[in-house]
């Protein structure tokens, strides 16, 4: 694959010679063009989103796999869905190339294997009933890659979430979300514009998929972990408002119960 956008050079050039007002406005106005981009792809988003839901309904579970900063975004939003949603740990999985210890320090040449991302998908027991997503802003990452092309032949549905057109991962997957942001501004760093693209389809994918799951009432995340004070008092809040109750009741039934969803049902 040639003239990757991701890496053709940035519209801006002698950086270096930029105030700092200068660099942040210009960063800014890069970074306007994100969304714009994912406009024109929501149909995209749509299809894999809509088989997500359906497998996770047949008991499937969602793997995001990357590398460098593509794995660690996976990793992110596979981390937010236990305490937001409260569904359980394993339901969303990140993978990323060097493992665990690549999300706080780079894994030289981890994303270069082939045969590493099927063989990690493996540990995890994949079946037919889940469905793998590959985020890669070149679109030839080998790890993502190699997983995606096995992925097809052991009858595993496969998405993909890239920054360029017409990528080997972008052929390869069934699903493809081709976001293209453009040049960077700073050129070839795709943890800028693409690594915003991907966290927005990421938001995109995963909450969408646990509305339609039935994790959300009205547009509260009545499912979520009472893991701080924050989220306590958000909760209590909630059942004052659902219930038409005083805080301490509210917050009373919250701690009794554990959730908001069954404090709420405790009284119909």
């Amino acid at each position: 694959m040639s003239n990757k956008t991701t890496e053709s050079d940035s519209k801006y050039n002698h950086l270096e010679k930029m105030g700092i007002t200068e660099l942040l406005v210009n960063i800014n106005n890069e970074d306007k063009t994100v969304p714009q981009a994912i406009e024109k792809v929501i149909p995209n988003i749509e299809k894999l989103v809509s088989v997500i839901v359906s497998k996770m309904k047949q008991g499937g579970r969602l793997f995001y796999m990357g590398a460098g900063t593509s794995g660690r975004l996976g990793v992110v939003d596979a981390s937010e869905c236990p305490p937001t949603f409260g569904v359980e740990h394993g339901l969303v999985i990140g993978l990323i190339a060097g493992g665990d210890s690549a999300m706080w320090k780079a894994v030289e040449f981890a994303e270069d294997s082939t045969d590493q991302g099927w063989e990690d998908l493996v540990q995890h027991n994949i079946s037919s009933n889940d469905v793998v997503v590959g985020i890669a802003a070149s679109g030839t990452t080998p790890y993502v890659l190699g997983a995606i092309k096995k992925c097809n032949l052991n009858g595993v549905e496969t998405g993909c979430i890239v920054c360029n057109s017409n990528s080997p991962i972008a052929q390869e997957a069934k699903y493809s979300v081709e976001v293209v942001v453009g040049p960077e501004f700073v050129t070839g760093s795709t943890r800028m514009k693409s690594g915003t693209a991907q966290k927005l389809v990421l938001n995109m994918i995963s909450t969408s998929t646990m509305i339609k799951l039935g994790k959300v009432k009205g547009n509260k995340m009545i499912d979520m972990q009472l893991s701080n004070d924050k989220l306590v008092d958000r909760g209590t809040k909630m059942i004052m408002k659902e219930l038409t109750i005083d805080y301490d009741k509210a917050n009373e039934l919250l701690l009794k119960y554990g959730s908001v969803r069954k404090a709420v049902d405790s009284q119909s």
